[in-house]
């Protein structure tokens, strides 16, 4: 964003205020807003804390681009609190096409590489959940046991709103419900979710190369992603 169009800093100190219902972030002893105009206040001090050093760290403009935790507690307070219902069917949504479900008929590399990385994910999620999704070669959509389904919708339903915002991001990120599970659950890290949602994409770099302009967009993508597992890192801190 250009630094013109950027609001000015207005305020000079940073502190946090610790209430019954969480922690609220003060400029100049002023409660910072929600876009939405709710109080951004959060659960832990541990995020309340990141949350205010990013606008501490503001220069004379206030660039939202530099604040990642700001953005998502923002989201998490306007658009998934009082909505969860609606964000976990979303989710369940996702779960019913998902990318661990669709497999390449050729070439036999990415076939191999497919299997490798989504094969123990699926047993993970049968063996963990008793959760049994379907496999298919193409792109054709099929419908997935809907007891399989309703499993995963109440696995996330145990989420809170504030986890609930950056897993839903990190799903339409990957295309994967079921990648994003199990990096919540702590079956995969932040690399072997990077790596296995992008197993289609490596595969044509590796053989075709990428220009700089998809290089740029992947590199938001996984700078997006990264923030994601942050805030869920500093939400369960």
């Amino acid at each position: 964003m250009a630094e013109s169009t950027l609001p000015k800093r207005f305020y000079d100190t940073v502190t946090l205020e610790e209430g019954p219902d969480g922690v609220a972030i003060l400029l100049d002893k002023q409660r910072v807003r929600t876009p939405a105009r709710a109080e951004l206040r959060v659960a832990g001090t541990v995020l309340a804390k990141e949350i205010a050093r990013e606008w501490d760290d503001q220069g004379e403009n206030i660039d939202p681009d530099t604040m990642p935790m700001t953005r998502r507690a923002n989201t998490a307070l306007d658009r998934v609190c009082g909505r969860e219902a609606e964000v976990v069917k979303e989710l369940a949504g996702y779960a019913g096409a998902d990318l661990l479900c669709y497999r390449a008929q050729s070439p036999e590399g990415l076939v191999d590489l497919q299997c490798a990385h989504w094969d123990p994910v699926l047993s993970w999620v049968k063996t963990s959940f008793g959760a049994a999704f379907e496999v298919h070669t193409g792109i054709s959509h099929i419908d997935q046991p809907a007891q399989a389904l309703a499993i995963i919708s109440n696995a996330f339903a145990d989420y809170s709103p504030f986890e609930l915002t950056p897993l839903h991001t990190m799903t339409t990120l990957t295309g994967s419900a079921l990648l994003t599970l199990a990096h919540a659950k702590g079956h995969l890290d932040a690399d072997q979710l990077w790596a296995a949602a992008h197993v289609d994409e490596d595969w044509q770099i590796q053989k075709w190369g990428e220009d700089a302009e998809a290089a740029g967009r992947r590199t938001a993508r996984r700078s997006e992603m990264e923030a994601d597992i942050r805030f869920l890192e500093l939400v369960k801190s």
